[in-house]
């Protein structure tokens, strides 16, 4: 069995952070990660810099990446400027959210679930028609921190709305999913499209990697992950970091599952980008190591 991890820390991971993290910083951090087998990274947000300051770099840091055959960066836009912002850059994938709820959508991205539906679909087409894949991610599909509990059916009906992704991503943006309602998810949702499934699990209540375990097992074709364990969403009270990559990683392997990526090359990522920020990194396994110890 296999699985793609999707690295989202460069993106998700740092916009939560209080530190600005140099451009360099950020750079080195993407290599790394390149370096480690990740073959997908969300790099950057296309998000207006007075509301994500961490993220006002995004042109810069597509500009220097490295470009490695095989390697696919993705950028979230919210609008269309943000995508005019992504093409201008060269992203090679668009990650276009819409938000399960009224609330958080008007907190999250100012606008209302209907307008967010209509600008995916103009999203959509103008990023598939520029030769990028779309993915469309609906956030708070397992609850919102304003209007609590959300039906499976609520998401699977927001799929249907917008037609045009490549990929479906959920995300379970303020933690509080559990496998169960992961399952029910799955289905809901894989009788609303044909699209590959990714999950995307913060370890806010301690239930994030659990939930990868039911998602794979519930057919994901891929799961987001954060190496360090940093991230959240600035707009969610309490959301805290993602799953962490290297930790997904050791559950994965050591369950014979493949994934193409190198547990100690993410582990060095994550170490890179520790030493940028205020604090012990979420991750447990660069505390504890790996197991079994390498030979040496």
């Amino acid at each position: 069995m296999s699985v793609e991890v999707i690295e989202v820390g460069p993106r998700d991971g740092l916009q939560n952070e209080r530190a600005i993290v140099p451009t360099a910083a950020k750079v080195a951090y993407v290599e790394a990660l390149v370096a480690a087998g990740l073959r997908r990274v969300e790099a950057v947000s296309f998000v207006h810099p007075g509301r994500v300051p961490q993220m006002a770099d995004a042109e810069e840091v597509m500009a220097r990446v490295p470009r490695v055959p095989g390697v696919r960066y993705a950028g979230l836009v919210l609008n269309g400027r943000g995508l005019d912002r992504a093409l201008t850059a060269g992203v090679d994938e668009v990650n276009a959210v819409v938000v399960a709820t009224e609330t958080f959508s008007r907190r999250n991205q100012g606008m209302s679930v209907d307008d967010a539906v209509r600008g995916f679909g103009v999203i959509a087409e103008r990023a598939r028609g520029a030769g990028l894949t779309v993915t469309l991610t609906v956030a708070a599909s397992f609850g919102c921190p304003f209007e609590g509990e959300v039906d499976p059916a609520r998401v699977a009906d927001l799929v249907r709305r917008c037609p045009g992704a490549q990929e479906v991503a959920l995300a379970d943006t303020i933690g509080v999913g559990v496998p169960a309602g992961v399952r029910r998810l799955a289905e809901a949702v894989g009788e609303a499209t044909a699209a590959p499934l990714r999950f995307h699990f913060h370890n806010t209540r301690n239930t994030g990697y659990a939930n990868a375990v039911a998602a794979l097992e519930a057919g994901a074709a891929a799961l987001d992950a954060s190496a360090g364990g940093i991230g959240g969403c600035p707009f969610a009270p309490a959301a805290t970091g993602n799953i962490a990559t290297e930790d997904l990683l050791y559950l994965l392997h050591r369950s014979g599952v493949r994934t193409g990526a190198d547990l100690p090359g993410v582990l060095a990522a994550a170490a890179l980008i520790e030493k940028e920020l205020d604090g012990r990194l979420p991750a447990q396994l660069g505390r504890a190591g790996i197991w079994p110890p390498p030979a040496h």
